[in-house]
């Protein structure tokens, strides 16, 4: 190669680098209703609707708990989009030139907190006294 065609190479990568997008991940959590405390994989993000920037896709833990309805425990998975498979990962993050942005949200119901029933309550006060025996 000559030295035009080396410098032509050079540039065309230096600029390709620096003119390459980048990707922003991020995941919205609503309940129904809202104002529930959102705990995401054993770390509070806040109250719902919150959004938080997420570095890695998969399997999540997902609490939320409000005054009056049941508390929420489940798992979700929060799957990978096609342009962010190996190994167009790297082409859609480096000749894409604008910014990427991956937005998901998840949306879970809350049950209004039930009273227990007079057999219930029964039931759990001989459990008690007999485990006190």
């Amino acid at each position: 190669m000559n030295r035009r065609t080396v410098g032509l190479v050079l540039a065309l990568g230096t600029a390709s680098l620096l003119w390459s997008g980048c990707v922003e991940r991020e995941l919205t959590i609503n309940t129904e209703p809202q104002d529930a405390l959102v705990t995401l994989n054993d770390e509070q993000i806040g109250q719902s609707p919150v959004t938080v920037a997420f570095n890695w896709y998969g399997d999540y833990r997902v609490r939320a708990s409000k005054e009056g309805y049941q508390t929420l425990e489940t798992n979700r998975e929060l799957k990978a989009p096609w342009y962010d498979w190996f190994p167009l990962d790297f082409f859609a993050q480096v000749l894409y030139p604008g910014r990427i942005v991956d937005s998901t949200e998840w949306t879970f119901e809350l049950a209004p907190r039930q009273a227990p029933t007079r057999e219930e309550l029964i039931d759990q006060a001989e459990t008690a006294r007999s485990q006190l025996d």
